[in-house]
């Protein structure tokens, strides 16, 4: 009994406190009221001030300009070329006969007239011992045919022999003159013979490496060796139809062909200059170019044939050109654009007309002004009109080259 009317006291105590605390907490209803507009106030605010609040403009894109430059220039142009011998000749036998002996070092530089093989001379000795003997057998025959007609002309007159004696007499003595014109002809020949089994050079020159070997049987028909004379030495190159016709029509291709320099595969400069020779009676339907031939001095055989080499001309002489590095020409579809950076670091695309490379810069006909600056690296990321923000270019052959020089 204690216990239940100590718990109902306690839950009457609870239920009082309860109540007492829904008392204190509860909020008036005017008073939700402002809360709620000043909330919405607050948001209202804080939306406002986020409106008003810009997004930042990206930067101007970084790009890299150089100035159009004007100067006097000359062009010039290369092609490649093939080095031939002035005179190549093949050395060949005149009569048959084994190989026995090489007189000549390969590679040398040979004379006219010097022995460069020794064929044989064991048969070509043994014809000649034949001819001889054959044409003394003629001089008796001739010698005898000269005793009858002495002998028979006194006795014809005598009456002592008759006349057809006597022109028999000298019909045999002409017939023995001409065996011995035969056999002279034909002891001559023997010894020409034996002298060809000394097979000599013909000109003055290389002499190349020997074709054929000791023991080998030769015949006219075999190459033994080549010597080719190389001072003067000749390059043989190919120009394009076009380069040709512009030439002759400018009248500018014998200016150009008079001082030619030669560009050796090490990239040196040749020292001696040299001159074009001749241009080739056609144009190669294949290839659509011309053959023209140089000649160049060769002191000390410097120069070998078969050798390749560049040839430069100076073939235009331009005054004030205006130039620009290649790379900041922009080619689509046979048109050519550059980005010029106006005053305000603005860029107007622009159309030019490129003419002839001079180095890394290119010589512009038309389009451009002295000192303009164009867009070199980032043409690509820049539209007409738009702003950027440019540097000096640095990385191009012209920083060296100043306008007007």
């Amino acid at each position: 009994m204690h216990s239940l009317a100590r718990s109902i006291h306690t839950d009457s105590q609870c239920s009082r406190s309860g109540e007492t605390q829904r008392e204190e907490f509860a909020v008036p209803r005017e008073s939700k009221v402002s809360i709620w507009f000043s909330a919405v106030l607050l948001t209202a605010a804080i939306l406002a001030g986020c409106a008003s609040k810009e997004v930042a403009p990206p930067p101007p894109p970084a790009v890299t300009v150089a100035p159009v430059l004007q100067k006097d220039i000359s062009l010039q142009q290369e092609w490649v070329g093939t080095m031939a011998g002035n005179t190549d000749a093949d050395i060949r036998p005149k009569v048959e006969g084994f190989l026995q002996m090489r007189l000549y070092t390969e590679g040398s530089f040979v004379n006219k007239g010097q022995p460069l093989f020794q064929l044989d001379q064991r048969q070509a000795v043994a014809a000649l011992q034949q001819a001889e003997g054959q044409l003394e057998q003629a001089r008796a025959l001739q010698a005898q045919g000269q005793i009858d007609v002495n002998r028979y002309t006194p006795l014809v007159a005598q009456r002592a022999v008759s006349q057809a004696e006597l022109d028999k007499a000298m019909s045999m003595e002409r017939s023995g003159a001409a065996q011995v014109q035969a056999a002279q002809a034909a002891v001559d020949n023997a010894k020409l013979n034996v002298g060809w089994t000394t097979v000599t050079s013909p000109i003055s020159g290389i002499a190349g490496i020997a074709k054929v070997g000791i023991g080998d049987l030769m015949t006219p028909n075999t190459v033994m060796s080549t010597v080719s004379t190389v001072d003067p030495i000749y390059v043989d190159f190919s120009i394009s139809e076009q380069d040709y016709l512009r030439f002759v029509k400018a009248g500018t291709g014998h200016k150009a062909g008079a001082d030619l320099e030669l560009i050796l595969g090490d990239g040196s400069t040749f020292e001696s200059r040299g001159h074009a020779l001749l241009v080739n009676r056609e144009v190669d339907s294949r290839t659509g170019t011309i053959q023209v031939r140089a000649e160049f001095p060769n002191p000390g055989n410097v120069l070998r044939p078969g050798q390749y080499a560049r040839i430069r001309a100076t073939t235009d002489e331009r005054q004030n050109a205006l130039l620009i590095p290649q790379k900041a020409i922009s080619e689509l579809q046979g048109v050519y654009q550059v980005g010029v950076v106006g005053p305000d670091n603005k860029v107007v695309i622009r159309a030019v007309q490129p003419g002839p490379q001079y180095g890394d810069m290119w010589v512009i006909e038309s389009g451009l002004q002295p000192q303009e600056k164009v867009v070199v690296d980032g043409l690509q990321r820049i539209r007409d009109g738009m702003t950027v923000a440019p540097t000096p270019f640095k990385d191009t052959q012209a920083n060296a080259v100043k306008g007007g020089e």
